[in-house]
């Protein structure tokens, strides 16, 4: 299967064929089998990615982290709703497996849904693919509000611009009476190195939004806490990873500037129904 895709969308390749290689690993961190069969079917030079061992096992590790804590979430909300923004060629649904009281609704660009749709079969349950850009408002008014909802964006908001992020956290908080937003970031410093990722510059992909201080987005709607943001350099499982790659994240774990430019956090919230709203500059 031949596939053309130019930018951010083309990025998701490189995630893709990062958990394919994991899953090759002799110890692999996450063993997502599905991302390595759809790699055996997709017509793409994945050379281009520059994607090797040890960023295969950090993308892994960041998968793995995002998954478990989205397991959490349903372990406590056994009825619920999860909106995965910007899907790409995930299967989390399926390495989730979530049960029957739950609604899991793919969110993702027209051209990168209908290429999913023909590469990857839907996972059983109430499932719901929608082909539309996450910053638009239209898709998320079609998505009931009666249950607890999380959130997950890996690998999205990056590309974004601060005034997308900070209103499409604000649609959902104002939507739902509560959750959980689950999401990598990369911080100023990491934004600043963006020319120096093989899978970004080959795209022609532009990182435009970093986040250095949680603070700024717990600020952009009443009741939203930050409960956990871990360095990427500091990531679970890092064991696992080759001695080429894990060597040189523990020294980067000590540099300023290195050590926060990327990280994985987690945001609850709980609805503020009073009406009072941050202002658009915080």
């Amino acid at each position: 299967m031949k596939v053309d895709l130019t930018g951010a969308p083309e990025t998701m390749l490189a995630t893709l064929y990062a958990r394919a290689l994991d899953a090759r690993a002799a110890r692999p961190v996450l063993g997502d089998t599905a991302a390595l069969e759809a790699v055996g079917r997709i017509e793409y030079d994945f050379g281009r990615t520059g994607i090797n061992a040890g960023t295969a096992a950090g993308v892994a590790m960041r998968a793995k982290l995002l998954d478990g804590w989205t397991r959490d979430f349903l372990a406590a909300h056994p009825s619920a709703t999860v909106l995965h923004l910007a899907c790409g060629l995930d299967t989390r649904a399926r390495r989730v497996a979530f049960g029957e009281g739950v609604r899991w609704v793919d969110v993702e660009l027209p051209e990168v849904a209908a290429l999913r749709e023909r590469l990857l079969p839907p996972p059983p349950g109430d499932y719901r693919l929608v082909h539309a850009s996450v910053t638009s408002a239209g898709w998320l008014d079609e998505v009931p509000a009666d249950r607890p909802v999380v959130v997950v964006a890996e690998g999205l908001t990056m590309y974004l611009t601060e005034e997308d992020v900070r209103g499409l956290v604000r649609r959902v908080v104002d939507r739902f009476t509560g959750g959980e937003l689950l999401f990598d970031a990369y911080g100023s410093f990491g934004i600043r190195l963006q020319g120096f990722v093989p899978a970004v510059r080959r795209a022609g992909a532009v990182l435009r939004w970093g986040l250095d201080d949680p603070a700024v987005v717990e600020a952009w709607a009443p009741g939203l806490t930050c409960v956990d943001a871990l360095r990427s350099v500091e990531l679970p499982d890092i064991a696992l990873m080759p001695a080429s790659a894990r060597v040189p994240l523990r020294v980067m774990a000590r540099l300023p500037g290195f050590r926060d430019a990327g990280r994985v956090l987690r945001f609850r919230f709980q609805a503020d129904r009073s009406g009072a709203r941050p202002s658009d500059g915080a």
